[in-house]
């Protein structure tokens, strides 16, 4: 049993990931190499002169497993409430969890598949995202979405962070507090 799955490592997955990890949560990332970020050419992301979407999400991918996130590749097939949490069906094998965070790109397919409450995109060429709250959840209690499946900008450095806060909210409801995550230089 994880205490988070996530579906996609594009930069809200694994930024999500990051997070979890981070905070010592068991995490699953299960992506299917089909990011629309391994398309792009990135000179607009803030810390980085430039970069490939490729080599912005292997060092993406490479953060999260630091912190002990588990990487799997694979295709969801399904997601099915339990009674201690989810089950997430791919076609490798079978994942439960106790939270999900889908962080599909512009795919929509599986959460609507599952259930999860969609509207109409806002950003060019993105048809169809979630509808979820200002903390990212869903319809669907225990699942959560981030990045341009939850309706923000496509800009990586928008969908990263938007990662980086949905993971630190399903973090602050493990744990019945809020959640803060700050390093210090080491002198």
């Amino acid at each position: 049993m994880f205490d988070v799955v996530i579906i996609g490592a594009g930069p809200a997955g694994a930024s999500a990931a990051l997070f979890t990890a981070k905070a010592g949560k068991k995490t699953v990332v299960i992506d299917n190499d089909k990011s629309v970020t391994k398309r792009a050419w990135l000179e607009n992301h803030y810390g980085v002169a430039e970069i490939s979407g490729p080599d912005l999400v292997e060092v993406g991918k490479k953060q999260a497993s630091k912190f002990g996130a588990e990487l799997v590749h694979a295709t969801v097939t399904n997601v099915s409430k339990g009674e201690s949490g989810f089950k997430v069906e791919t076609d490798q094998g079978e994942f439960e969890a106790k939270h999900v965070i889908v962080a599909t790109g512009m795919m929509a397919d599986l959460a609507e598949m599952v259930g999860l409450t969609t509207k109409a995109g806002t950003e060019p060429r993105v048809k169809t995202i979630l509808d979820v709250d200002a903390a990212g959840k869903t319809n669907i209690e225990g699942i959560w979405a981030a990045g341009t499946i939850a309706g923000v900008s496509m800009h990586t450095i928008i969908t990263a962070g938007d990662g980086a806060k949905v993971a630190i909210n399903v973090i602050s409801e493990i744990n019945g507090e809020r959640y803060v995550d700050h390093d210090m230089i080491k002198s």
